[in-house]
């Protein structure tokens, strides 16, 4: 299949370019490159672009016949949506705007959109499935809601079938160590963990300790990168056979605490990690774990990482020798 992905030097994105090649699809990335890495994309797939230029994206679908789209290009900070929403707004809604439209236009009809656990806000169940109510409480999460509304609309006037696919924690890195995780700044904690070993000079901070949790420290559920991509497979697959605008969520179903991530990369590693305890952040709840039974059951979707150590054992094995 032709297969244009959005974001495709992303962490998420290269990752998928690499399954999609490894099964023999034609894939094009579309990435501007302001938080991506072009060492991570393969360059003769590479085209340099922005979601908010919209002839560029004109041009684009008018040199390639594709017969479907990932989309991985969102702002993803949820702090930084709360002090600058404008930016959040125009690319994560505008920009996906731009792009639906290019699809309508060229008659691509498959979508599949990297939405987020942050369209449901605070958990009101211990584990969140697909009928969990939908409150944001951040413009990032309202940014993927919004998205979600719009394929409705879209798919009512245009005829686009659409996947939402609601990550909780992306966790891990390719096994093969040629590719990883890197943000600058670094806001996840398995990445901060592991760089705060690397750079010697701890720095690492567990934002609150006194959660209505076992050990006092937020609860979540990771998934493993390679996991998270082979669940996009399957949602184009099931595209094939269904008309309609769908949303799973996407997670392990198993919930770690932010010290037991740590004990279990003190395992994997062999070294005692530093840290240090501060003030929580406001809107952190203290437990987020999917319920992803909707997903194994439609999309016949298995997870191959369960264990946090064989999640961050990926992930220490490439940021040992990163190569962006």
């Amino acid at each position: 299949m032709r297969i244009l992905v959005c974001g495709g030097a992303g962490y998420i994105g290269s990752h998928m370019v690499k399954i999609l090649n490894s099964q023999g699809h034609t894939v094009t990335i579309f990435d501007n490159l302001s938080t991506g890495h072009a060492q991570a994309a393969p360059a003769a797939q590479l085209f340099a672009g922005d979601l908010l230029d919209k002839e560029s994206l004109a041009r684009l679908f008018k040199a390639h016949n594709f017969e479907a789209v990932m989309h991985f290009s969102a702002k993803s900070l949820v702090g930084e949506s709360m002090t600058n929403p404008s930016a959040y707004y125009t690319n994560n809604v505008i920009g996906t705007i731009n792009l639906l439209d290019a699809m309508q236009a060229h008659q691509v009809h498959r979508f599949i959109f990297s939405s987020s656990a942050a369209i449901f806000g605070p958990p009101q169940q211990k584990t969140i499935n697909e009928e969990h109510p939908c409150r944001p409480i951040n413009p990032y999460g309202r940014t993927k809601l919004m998205v979600e509304h719009i394929l409705k609309d879209y798919h009512h006037a245009y005829g686009i079938r659409s996947v939402s696919l609601r990550y909780f924690n992306a966790a891990g890195a390719d096994p093969e160590g040629k590719l990883g995780e890197s943000h600058t700044p670094e806001t996840h904690l398995i990445p901060n963990i592991l760089k705060s070993l690397i750079n010697g000079h701890g720095g690492l901070k567990i934002f609150g300790n006194s959660y209505e949790t076992p050990d006092g420290t937020c609860i979540r559920d990771y998934i493993h990168i390679n996991d998270l991509c082979s669940a996009h497979l399957l949602a184009l697959n099931f595209l094939d056979n269904n008309d309609g605008v769908f949303g799973f969520n996407l997670g392990n179903g198993n919930g770690f605490s932010i010290l037991e991530v740590i004990a279990a990369a003190e395992q994997v590693t062999g070294h005692k990690i530093k840290f240090e305890y501060a003030p929580p952040r406001e809107g952190d709840p203290a437990r987020l774990v999917a319920d992803s039974s909707l997903t194994r059951r439609l999309l016949g979707w298995k997870t191959q990482y369960t264990g946090i150590e064989e999640i961050i054992s990926t992930a220490w094995n490439w940021h040992q020798k990163p190569r962006y």
